[in-house]
């Protein structure tokens, strides 16, 4: 079996798509039989994250990074960030001569744009830069593909789709407690300027907003929309029954890559209504499973008109975290020639 270095600027304690991808594909792997090391923050020195300071990205010394890989003596290396964890372990590799496989997780030209009025271009040319020399450059669905194509990214790329735990995420008998006015629309996800939620928390519709998840904008949203339900992180079964409890997922983010969120929701026989950008327009692909719509008013509207919870659940069987991480594998490159 393989050994796998995984280097990574995302992890615990943070809650986000990224880090259930990378520790779910790691403990699959190890599942399968392969030896797997995670290089992340935690190991280092750490610092706030500027606009998001309860992210913290891991600083290095280039020594002590390098002798963490080598101790690692990998068959494979996988770069899944592009921060200072990934640039430190990408050095090394080019400076080695050794092969690496890199991913491409997150928006961080529309992100700094958005948080810190950071042009696009300046961030999507490091981006490039970071990537040109991968090997393989993985991304989750074709829409991204297209995309970064067009963008000039000269990676070879290969796809790596997502998965979700039909054992935790299916259709549940919704509790009798709460008697929250229906329909009830539910958001997951980071709390952040970014994710679109006011757009979400304007529309004017009939039923309950609740938005389960943290972030640095909670605070302006509870006050501006007092009516919302801000519920916190949940895990587990805990939020495997808050999707149960919905009659509809909205996904208002115009920016996510995939979003495991959305296959979530379908699992717990949830339809969904979203913007048609990339993640949405690979996954909500025909009616049964929800509306895409430039008016997110009218995505709600047909998406609650359309949306059958036996589709949506056959729907998110198409995606598992077995077959997710075989794909990972299949792509990964020997690490030395």
């Amino acid at each position: 079996m393989a050994r796998i270095l995984i280097a990574t600027d995302a992890w615990h304690p943070q809650v986000n798509g990224v880090v259930r991808t990378l520790d779910t594909t790691a403990a699959t792997l190890r599942q399968f039989g392969h030896h797997v090391e995670v290089i992340e923050p935690s190991e280092f020195r750490t610092v706030p994250v500027p606009f998001y300071p309860e992210i913290r990205v891991g600083l290095a010394q280039p020594a002590q990074l390098y002798r963490r890989v080598r101790q690692a003596r990998p068959d494979h290396i996988h770069i899944a960030t592009e921060g200072p964890i990934g640039l430190g372990v990408r050095q090394f590799c080019r400076h080695q001569g050794w092969n690496y496989t890199t991913s491409y997780h997150t928006r961080f030209p529309e992100y700094l744009r958005q948080l810190a009025g950071i042009p696009e271009s300046g961030t999507y040319a490091f981006l490039r830069w970071f990537h040109r020399r991968s090997q393989r450059l993985l991304i989750a669905t074709p829409s991204l593909e297209a995309e970064l194509q067009r963008r000039g990214f000269v990676a070879p790329i290969r796809r790596w789709s997502r998965g979700v735990d039909l054992r935790l995420f299916h259709p549940r008998p919704r509790p009798t407690a709460l008697d929250w006015p229906r329909p009830v629309l539910l958001y997951v996800g980071r709390v952040s300027k970014e994710k679109g939620l006011d757009d979400f928390l304007a529309v004017r519709t009939p039923g309950t907003k609740v938005i389960v998840g943290d972030g640095p904008y909670r605070t302006e949203l509870e006050r501006r929309y007092p009516e919302a339900k801000f519920l916190g992180y949940r895990k587990g079964e805990a939020l495997a029954e808050c999707f149960a409890f919905a009659d509809l997922f909205v996904f208002p983010s115009r920016t996510d890559t995939f979003g495991i969120v959305l296959i979530e929701a379908l699992a717990s026989g949830v339809p969904v209504a979203a913007y048609p950008v990339t993640g949405p327009v690979d996954i909500i692909t025909h009616p049964e499973l929800g509306a895409l719509h430039d008016d997110l008013a009218i995505a709600i509207a047909m998406a609650q008109a359309t949306g059958r919870r036996d589709s949506c659940v056959r729907e998110a069987q198409n995606y598992t975290w077995e077959a997710s991480t075989q794909q990972f594998f299949s792509h990964l490159v020997a690490a030395r020639s």
